[in-house]
């Protein structure tokens, strides 16, 4: 960590998500104006996530609050300075300059939205851009132009120290946010995993082989390396050719590199062992693998069919049947999953009683996470 993180709060983005939904939720709640709360600055090494995890404040403030939420997305490393404001052009008698609204800030005033304006990328853009956020982050205003009472304002930028394009922020910039340094945390990334459809290889390799979620190095060259963004980009591409590893190495190693995607597809070898999830479900396969690593691939296939079929109570029982008799450290893996499908899901769990006796007896190897 650069000097100029060494003062400021260091959260998993999990814990970042879970802070500002909370604040924003009860200023919303009340009536009030989001910009009571400070503007945001999430700082961190590329790939770790800023992004998405700006898009998940907005699906939880959706959920906390009742009201629409619209997030736009403005990278300030392709605007100048006269973008934020707008274009200037003459008044009806041609006697003042008047600037036209970019249409980046036309957003709904009214109280049924929400809006979020994110200002990404903000420590690669230029100073004199920089600049021109101040009024911005403090003020809610851009030139004559005036941002509805209804918007939140969050930027992110990469560090100085991750060797990506990146500006020092100036003094007065920094005194108008709150900062916040995110890190990246295997369990927040795979929760989060669950609950968005990341393919089922690439779950079961990351809990299995965790040093390898976040492969970021500001002293290393390569061009291609692995973090949360890059395993994304893994599971789209094997979400569209059927899981298939050996057509898509290529590009898997062009995401990753070469020694994390030759990990990976050894690991993925392993499916080919696994029991018929769907026998598991209907109740018709009993024996438990005791290999670590054929597990860990169990339990992400596992959890996968369990979130297409989250409702069946009677096919998530048989499951549960299964579960219990894996080593406890992994059955609790595989109810951290379930517990991630959705939210609130943990109460459906608890209808049924394999996983109510399961959690009153050994509940302590969730570790407090739900």
């Amino acid at each position: 960590m650069s000097k100029e993180q060494a003062t400021i709060p260091s959260l998993s983005i999990e814990k970042m998500i879970g802070e500002l939904t909370s604040i924003y939720t009860k200023v919303i709640n009340k009536g009030l104006s989001p910009k009571i709360v400070p503007s945001v600055m999430l700082w961190g090494p590329p790939g770790v996530g800023k992004s998405q995890a700006v898009r998940q404040i907005a699906k939880e403030l959706e959920y906390s609050t009742g009201k629409r939420c619209h997030v736009t997305d403005v990278r300030l490393l392709l605007f100048n300075p006269i973008d934020l404001r707008g274009i200037p052009t003459a008044n009806e008698d041609k006697t003042l300059a008047i600037w036209l609204k970019p249409q980046i800030f036309q957003m709904d005033p009214s109280d049924r939205v929400i809006n979020i304006l994110f200002l990404d990328e903000i420590s690669a853009a230029p100073m004199s851009v920089q600049a021109a956020a101040y009024q911005i982050t403090l003020d809610r205003v851009v030139g004559e132009h005036k941002l509805p009472d209804n918007c939140i304002v969050i930027a992110a930028g990469n560090r100085v120290t991750d060797k990506s394009v990146a500006f020092k922020m100036p003094k007065a910039l920094a005194n108008r946010l709150c900062h916040i340094d995110v890190k990246g945390s295997n369990d927040s990334w795979e929760r989060w995993a669950v609950k968005n459809g990341i393919n089922e290889r690439v779950i079961g390799f990351i809990a299995f082989r965790p040093n390898y979620l976040m492969g970021f190095d500001a002293g290393n060259d390569d061009l291609a390396f692995a973090t949360p963004r890059s395993w994304e980009m893994v599971s789209n591409i094997l979400n569209l050719n059927g899981g298939d590893v050996k057509t898509s190495y290529s590009l898997i190693a062009g995401c990753i590199g070469t020694g994390a995607a030759v990990e990976f597809s050894s690991f993925c070898k392993l499916y080919d062992k696994l029991p018929r999830i769907d026998e598991i479900f209907e109740g018709r396969y009993f024996n438990v693998p005791k290999e670590p690593d054929i597990l860990h691939a169990l339990i992400s296939s596992m959890t996968a069919y369990a979130r297409e079929y989250k409702h069946d109570l009677r096919r998530i029982s048989n499951s549960i049947s299964y579960a219990v008799g894996m080593p406890a450290d992994f059955s609790a893996v595989l109810f951290k999953n379930y517990c991630a499908i959705e939210k609130d899901y943990k109460e459906f769990l608890m209808k049924i009683p394999e996983f109510y006796k399961w959690f009153s007896t050994k509940g302590a190897h969730f570790n407090g996470i739900i």
